[in-house]
């Protein structure tokens, strides 16, 4: 009987992407598996995203990575959220914050407790004083809900500029802090390299100048390099970026363009340098046609302008951004240009594209990194003989297509839900036509704040209550079952939740003071 196992994977392109799937397969596949990664010095690495979402730590800990000396090579940070300024208003500001809001009591989601004691609010503040009573003042000032956030340990610690480890808050049922990194995309990527086994992995430099095709099923066989050397394979990792060298070049797989519903299409990066606070949280404040983003690191801060050309130059893009960095500026803002979307195919044949061959989603929920994992998870999980069996890849396109549509519907979300009306860019965002899956999370919540996360989405139940409210959009209604306690009983578990919120705050040290005693970076060279 013919061998038909999977025994040369080729990697095409290295960078965060490359060296990650490298790694990724190296340790799960073991000696079972050839790896050859082929990357070009002479070409650029887009290296766009330096925020990470908490799945990361998965990845160092499958590796067996240390998380302190991945930062320290790394110049990183901790990360508890995302702050978005300016968004639904001018002046408004809102976090999302990683990890649990307040606590599930019986049946119900916490948000319904929240919302029902927030409505007794209201309720309070607008009754008429009353002879012999204190008032509606004395009302409100019983039965106030403090806002949402209050309710969450990681954007409590986040807006005091504090960072600790926490597994659990004392001996309460509510989970510590759940952190995320900033780091610096390139050299997490040489850090990969590094770690990689060389027993498994072998690099070669050099320039791809021809994909050969069999003749009978139009499988990828070989690469051809620069140098004459023909690389041959038994399955093939796309990672050479927006250009599609083998999913779309080769294989034509397609690509669908999402830009009606994400208008964003060009970016301008530029680092700068570090300010005081070090904050353990990333910022994306809107802008008249776009957004900036800033991510502190330990070295510099990562800075950067996500824009619509069709409402921007990218001179006024360019002198925008330097004029909203917080530090001066360490080089000339470097463009990038994209097409919102994905490939209609991720696996085709006996290829599998990943990172920006895959698929580009602008970084305002710091998924770019993820979708390399996710992507590989889902390859191991699929694994294919050399005969790649269309149901295999079938399978693995529908999963894929399954979580990009629910991200890109979850960034539709920040535009769409805007009250903005101040720029022709904002006017055509509250215009756009949602897609039905997201009209349909959004009428739940407005009828009755209930959130339903479909399948294995990549967004959590917390993570939509936090944007839609910071959006504005509100619940008519909490859900019946809230009021199966008494007021007393409620005002009296919501004001537990946030004395141990903050009792645990208090006791964490300053970020910057718990990222220079566990993971100082040296200064670069």
């Amino acid at each position: 009987m013919n061998d038909v196992r999977i025994r040369r994977i080729v990697i095409v392109g290295g960078g965060t992407a490359g060296w990650m799937a490298a790694a990724l397969l190296a340790r799960a596949l073991g000696p079972l598996v050839e790896i050859r990664l082929i990357e070009s010095d002479a070409i650029g690495i887009v290296g766009v995203g330096e925020a990470t979402i908490p799945q990361i730590r998965l990845v160092n800990q499958f590796l067996g990575l240390d998380e302190d000396a991945v930062l320290r090579a790394t110049q990183g940070t901790f990360k508890l959220g995302i702050q978005f300024n300016d968004w639904r208003r001018i002046g408004d500001s809102y976090l999302h914050a990683f990890g649990d809001i307040g606590l599930p009591l019986g049946l119900l989601a916490f948000q319904h407790y929240w919302l029902r004691s927030r409505t007794r609010a209201a309720i309070g503040s607008a009754l008429p004083a009353v002879a012999g009573s204190t008032g509606a003042a004395d009302v409100q000032g019983r039965t106030s809900a403090a806002g949402l956030w209050a309710y969450s340990l990681n954007a409590t610690a986040a807006m005091a500029n504090r960072f600790a480890r926490i597994d659990q808050v004392g001996s309460s049922p509510i989970n510590g802090t759940k952190h995320a990194y900033h780091l610096d995309a390139t050299l997490y990527g040489k850090y990969l390299r590094r770690h990689s086994d060389a027993r498994t992995v072998r690099r070669t430099e050099g320039r791809i100048v021809d994909v050969r095709l069999r003749a009978e099923d139009g499988f990828i066989e070989s690469v051809v390099l620069e140098s004459g050397e023909t690389v041959a394979g038994d399955l093939f990792i796309d990672c050479s970026g927006f250009r599609g060298l083998l999913i779309e070049e080769a294989l034509q797989a397609g690509y669908e363009s999402w830009q009606h519903w994400l208008p964003c299409d060009r970016a301008l990066a530029v680092p700068s340098a570090r300010v005081e606070p070090m904050r353990p949280y990333t910022q994306a404040s809107a802008r008249p046609a776009g957004w900036q983003w800033r991510i502190p690191l330990q070295h510099r801060t990562g800075n950067g302008h996500v824009y619509c050309s069709a409402f921007m130059s990218d001179d006024e893009a360019a002198s925008l951004l330097l004029a909203n960095l917080e530090g001066e500026a360490l080089a000339a803002p470097r463009p990038l240009r994209f097409t919102a979307g994905m490939r209609r195919r991720t696996w085709s044949r006996n290829c599998v594209a990943l990172g920006l061959a895959a698929g580009f989603m602008e970084p305002l929920e710091s998924t770019s990194i993820h979708l390399v994992q996710s992507g590989v998870s889902r390859l191991l999980a699929l694994f294919p003989d050399r005969h790649c069996d269309p149901v295999l890849s079938a399978e693995y396109n529908r999963q894929t297509r399954f979580e990009y549509e629910r991200i890109r519907d979850f960034l539709i979300l920040h535009y769409r839900a805007t009250e903005r009306s101040d720029t022709p860019f904002w006017r055509h965002c509250a215009q756009i036509e949602m897609p039905d899956s997201l009209l349909r999370k959004i009428a739940l919540f407005r009828c009755s704040g209930q959130i339903v996360r479909d399948g294995d989405e990549l967004f959590t139940e917390g993570s939509w209550l936090q944007v839609m409210l910071g959006q504005g959009i509100e619940p008519a209604r909490h859900h019946p079952l809230a009021e199966g306690i008494t007021s007393a009983q409620l005002d009296e578990f919501l004001a537990n939740i946030r004395t141990l919120i903050g009792r645990a705050v208090e006791s964490m040290p300053d970020h910057a003071r718990f990222v220079a005693e566990h993971c100082k970076a040296e200064a670069p060279g």
